[in-house]
């Protein structure tokens, strides 16, 4: 068995659920994890105004409340020119497991949300998402250098594995973020399709994992 978990990273209550993921995660260290990027906004060209900045507010607010975790409010609306595209971050997380399949790669995850969330950094740019990315290596002890992640940030195959991730969420039947999935090997069930908290999508997946 193994757990699927589709998600973007710029999908704010994904950022919420990320929190509860590494306890679940820790929870069940025997259960392998799978992170398939799902593409929320991924190709987006629209530049986001004013106005659609403080519509995203008023749902971080309510990711706030519910997961406790830190938005910089003031640094995202300081953002100019600023595309809601959320490939570039998505890709970023396909880098991180090319370059080591072997990473904890939803701390990977984590780390690029909390550069986007919390610091206020644009997640859209290549090389703000090397310099987070490579780091987020680097802390688990694998040398990766912001120019070598960038490379094959750059590179054809990475950006066509990012696009075979967008596919497969939704082959997988996921249309809203996040989803977690449990592959029991002979199907693959829904444990929790949306936020909630570690206790209890716990619950749900030894539900699950009881029922298969």
């Amino acid at each position: 068995m193994k757990l699927i978990y589709v998600a973007d990273p710029m999908c704010s209550w994904c950022y919420g659920f990320g929190k509860e993921m590494t306890e679940l995660k820790a929870m069940h260290p025997d259960l392998q994890l799978e992170i398939v990027v799902g593409g929320l906004r991924a190709g987006g060209t629209e530049l986001l105004t004013n106005e659609g900045k403080q519509f995203r507010l008023m749902h971080w607010a309510r990711v706030e409340a519910a997961s406790g975790l830190p938005f910089n409010r003031e640094a995202f609306m300081a953002l100019e020119d600023f595309v809601y595209d959320t490939e570039p971050v998505c890709r970023a997380v396909v880098t991180a497991r090319r370059l080591h399949p072997d990473a904890d790669v939803l701390a990977v995850f984590r780390a690029l949300q909390n550069a986007f969330y919390a610091e206020g950094r644009n997640t859209t740019d290549g090389k703000v998402l090397s310099e987070v990315g490579s780091a987020a290596l680097r802390k688990q002890g694998f040398d990766v250098s912001a120019e070598s992640f960038f490379a094959e940030f750059s590179d054809a195959a990475t950006i066509a594995e990012a696009r075979n991730d967008f596919v497969k969420a939704r082959r997988l039947g996921v249309n809203s973020f996040p989803a977690l999935l449990l592959d029991t090997g002979k199907e693959i069930v829904e444990v929790s399709p949306g936020y909630a908290h570690a206790q209890q999508v716990d619950q749900q997946l030894r539900a699950a994992m009881a029922r298969n």
